[in-house]
């Protein structure tokens, strides 16, 4: 299964990932950083037939040219033109060789990492942004010395996913919550560029006193794996069945108060939140961070179309990818999808199963439909899940008395803190969620009951 986004899609600028096939014999020793600085130049120079004829066998398969060339115009729309190449640096990964290139684009620098297979032949890459090597370094409003971790496994059927515990110290029992992430092969932590959202949300919870649970979403760890038949696959197996394995988890580990286990989900995991918790009586409440109300494929168009106006008129780059994310909701929304079709999704394959799955759900009467606390939470600056989501869920729920919101102004849809119009280069530069949400979110918990016994 290839990676699909849908609500993270539009920021992420991480090009095609390609697995890396492992060649059956070995020939002379090739001049990487040469090919390296080749395949880059080419891209720049728009012959991307020329970047193909560099392909293994799997490449070919998986990042046809049409393909190749509109991941390389969004991310040109995104950081704007082609600087410099600043720093290769390079390493052996088994048998595979692996370039990392550092490049300096108009707005912002990226590192490639290039894959080649012994015999030359271009296997695999991705871009991430430099700052992505910037190490993290902990809120001020975490107190490490606080809490302790441990290294946890959340069995969801017979997928393993690798996991920490984050405890507070003290006798305890604590209240606890799961995090679920976002849409996107997320880890463990949620790091988007230079921000890792749960990691922030673990260490300052845990700060006060709750003890966290997160864990390496299903599709990082087992990708095209992830289920056992893919025609089928649904935002089921991709996030629901983890969660609730994970809250079993929590209700079973010593230290945890089994009556005090909360979900805080993230984007997609705020979106699905509800349909979580309708199925598992163990939840007692939810945290729903920056949940959209509105179909997928509309925040899809929404999203891109902010970004390609974000600095000026449209750019003809900028409008291949508007008329891409226009094409991709049309077949979202296509009356004749059936069980077994495909969608196209910006260059990705979605089974036709998730989207069918997603129409037949509507998260506002999903949460109209439960008694526990709901908070709702929704940062001011979030272009990707708006804040007429945040009215969506308010018009359909408010002056219920276990449903209470709150909007922070200044926030983005990583609920760090920023200035003018919201951007994805936001998410290169290093920040933490904002101590308010922490403590809010703390204060909820204690409200509900639930504190520590």
């Amino acid at each position: 299964m290839k990676r699909f986004s849908l609500i993270c899609l539009a920021t992420t600028l991480a090009m095609t990932a390609v697995g890396i096939a492992v060649p059956p014999q070995e020939t002379p020793a090739a001049n990487y950083e040469a090919l390296a600085r080749g395949i880059l130049s080419d891209l720049v120079a728009r012959q991307f037939d020329k970047v193909a004829a560099r392909y293994d066998a799997r490449m070919t398969q998986a990042l046809p040219v049409d393909k190749l060339a509109a991941s390389w115009d969004g991310l040109i729309t995104q950081v704007g033109t082609f600087q410099s190449i600043t720093l290769i640096e390079q390493e052996e990964a088994g048998s595979s060789h692996l370039v990392y290139a550092t490049c300096a684009f108009e707005k912002t620098s990226l590192i490639f990492r290039l894959a080649f297979n012994a015999q030359g032949q271009f296997a695999g890459f991705t871009v991430v942004p430099a700052s992505a090597r910037i190490p993290w370094k902990a809120p001020d409003y975490a107190k490490p010395d606080s809490f302790q971790e441990r290294q946890i496994v959340v069995h969801s059927g017979h997928f393993d996913l690798p996991g920490t515990l984050t405890l507070p110290k003290g006798p305890g029992p604590f209240p606890a919550v799961v995090l679920v992430h976002g849409s996107g092969p997320n880890d463990q932590d949620e790091s988007v560029g230079a921000c890792k959202v749960f990691k922030d949300l673990a260490w300052g919870l845990a700060s006060r006193a709750i003890a966290v649970l997160r864990y390496t979403k299903r599709t990082r760890q087992y990708g095209a794996k992830s289920s056992d038949d893919l025609s089928t696959f649904t935002v089921k197996d991709e996030t629901i069945d983890d969660a609730q394995a994970a809250v079993a988890l929590a209700a079973a580990t010593p230290g945890i108060n089994p009556k005090r286990i909360f979900i805080i989900g993230h984007s997609l995991g705020a979106y699905v939140g509800p349909r979580i918790a309708a199925g598992d009586p163990q939840i007692a409440g939810l945290v729903l961070m920056a949940g959209n109300t509105r179909p997928m494929e509309d925040l899809l168009v929404e999203q891109i179309r902010y970004l390609a106006t974000l600095n000026g008129p449209v750019t003809p780059e900028a409008q291949k990818q508007i008329d891409a994310a226009e094409a991709s909701a049309k077949e979202f929304r296509n009356p004749e999808l059936k069980p077994g079709m495909t969608v196209h999704l910006l260059g990705a394959e979605v089974p036709a199963s998730y989207v069918l799955d997603l129409r037949s759900y509507h998260p506002v009467e999903a949460a109209a439909a439960l008694k526990i606390p709901i908070y709702i939470l929704q940062g001011g600056r979030d272009y990707q899940v708006r804040v007429a989501d945040f009215e969506g869920w308010k018009k359909g729920l408010s002056g219920k008395p276990n449903v209470h919101f709150k909007l922070y102004p200044d926030l983005n849809h990583l609920f760090v803190f920023g200035a003018g119009p919201s951007s994805n280069l936001e998410y290169i530069k290093p920040g933490h969620v904002s101590e308010e949400v922490i403590s809010d979110i703390a204060a909820w918990i204690v409200a509900q009951g639930g504190g520590a016994k």
